[in-house]
């Protein structure tokens, strides 16, 4: 289906050829059509769909159909995500295809200037994207108000409940007009029973879209697995980047103090590498993921914080040096793979602490992970484990001098010295001792 097909706005459909969209995926197919006519949604689809345009276009298409509205303090649409990083591809996205329109979009989230989002959103808002727990903030101090939001979107709702985030969810949806003056649409990973109990209390009739194919995983992503001991992972992982190194790496651990190792251990090794934590500062965390998407940076090590949300194109493998534990983790982290159409490969690393989650993982994705043959050629011995710093040769070479000069009977470059070595030209000028001010009354107070 092609887009020019659909009742779409021509504003809309200018951005839509701006981003280079010609067909609809499957499940811009499935739901369009039914948002388009102001029905409710509850979508399920994978991650790398399409979905953030799935619900971008129709309410674009709807807000210019409708009335010309005062912009003011209550936002027209509200887009809740998870995350900070999915908050900026849904504003990046939506900046892109709303363009044409002349739609304001703020995004709003946690870990930047407090006061100058403030300030964009009390400037006037046709769209708002926000974390919860930012949105929740300016709401309480009236920033803005949802007296008139018409539109809704939960995005990524299962991943909001993982996250602890439904009170805070529901909090947002009690202070909306009601359900049957606005249009609400939700898409998740999964529509597990509590995420359906969410759309059947806050929504109107939802049509139920599901587009999970058989496969659980996308198709054109390569998977394959090595079972590895936990003191030969990172020289086997070491190996299969030098193997390939014009790829661009993606790598995910289950903890931040993993990362934080890998990152300093493929460092020391001659491979530039950046990593990405909950608790990396978010102006550090966006220039690490610019340097990424640019390709400046050809390794990217994170923790689950990156496993959705991200739209990274040219992602060529996704390696989990650390097996996840959720069995959906693993099929979003491989999902930051072959996006778009595109290939991929998704390599894991099972070794014996984590290898327990190996069972689970294909019970959920439906399918056995190929087992890739391991040899001893493939993992690299002798790797470096710290940087070397150019101060520790220098100190070693002086070190090593200052030996040299003993065993020939000369005093060293920074032993202390005679007078008469002086004319050897090793002594180092005496230093001069700091004149201290005695206090008055000081030889008093001590007799006394």
């Amino acid at each position: 289906m092609r887009f020019e097909e659909l009742h779409i706005h021509e504003k809309v459909l200018e951005g839509i050829r701006a981003a280079g969209f010609t067909e609809c995926t499957p499940v811009q197919a499935r739901t369009l059509p039914e948002a388009l006519s102001g029905k409710d949604i509850a979508a399920q689809a994978q991650t790398g769909t399409g979905k953030t345009a799935a619900f971008l276009i129709p309410i674009f298409s709807r807000m210019l159909a409708a009335p010309p509205l005062r912009r003011g303090p209550s936002p027209r649409a509200l887009i809740i995500a998870p995350t900070r990083e999915l908050v900026i591809q849904v504003a990046a996205e939506a900046k892109l295809l709303g363009g044409p329109a002349g739609f304001r979009i703020v995004p709003v989230f946690g870990g930047i200037d407090y006061l100058k989002q403030r300030e964009e959103i009390s400037k006037g808002v046709d769209v708002l994207v926000g974390t919860p727990g930012r949105l929740i903030d300016y709401l309480k101090q009236k920033v803005y108000s949802l007296k008139k939001t018409r539109f809704l979107v939960i995005d990524e709702a299962d991943r909001l409940f993982d996250m602890g985030f439904i009170s805070d969810l529901r909090f947002l949806l009690r202070r909306m007009s009601p359900y049957d003056k606005r249009q609400s649409m939700l898409f998740s990973a999964t529509l597990s029973h509590r995420v359906l109990e969410l759309c059947y209390e806050h929504m109107n009739m939802p049509e139920k879209v599901t587009v999970t194919p058989e496969k659980v995983t996308v198709e054109q992503i390569e998977q394959g697995i090595y079972h590895v001991g936990t003191s030969e992972k990172f020289g086997l992982l070491l190996g299969i980047l030098r193997h390939e190194p014009a790829g661009r790496y993606l790598i995910f651990c289950n903890t931040k103090a993993a990362a934080g190792r890998l990152e300093i251990f493929l460092n020391a090794n001659g491979l530039v590498t950046a990593a990405i934590t909950g608790d990396l500062p978010q102006n550090r965390r966006m220039k690490v993921l610019s340097r990424f998407k640019d390709g400046t940076l050809p390794i990217l090590v994170a923790t689950a914080v990156a496993s959705r949300g991200l739209h990274i194109d040219g992602v060529t493998h996704v390696i989990n040096y650390d097996l996840p534990e959720d069995p959906e983790d693993y099929v979003h982290r491989i999902g930051r793979t072959a996006r778009a159409g595109a290939g991929g490969r998704a390599i894991s690393l099972a070794c014996e602490k984590y290898v327990h989650s190996l069972s689970d993982i294909e019970k959920y994705i439906r399918q056995k992970i190929p087992l890739m043959p391991l040899t001893e050629e493939m993992i690299v011995t002798g790797y470096r484990r710290r940087p070397v710093h150019p101060g520790k040769k220098v100190a070693a070479s002086r070190g090593k001098e200052s030996r040299q000069l003993r065993q020939k009977g000369k005093p060293s470059r920074t032993a202390n010295t005679s007078r008469g070595s002086e004319k050897a030209g090793y002594s180092r000028p005496a230093r001069k001792k700091p004149f201290k001010k005695k206090s008055p009354g000081v030889k008093n107070k001590i007799k006394d």
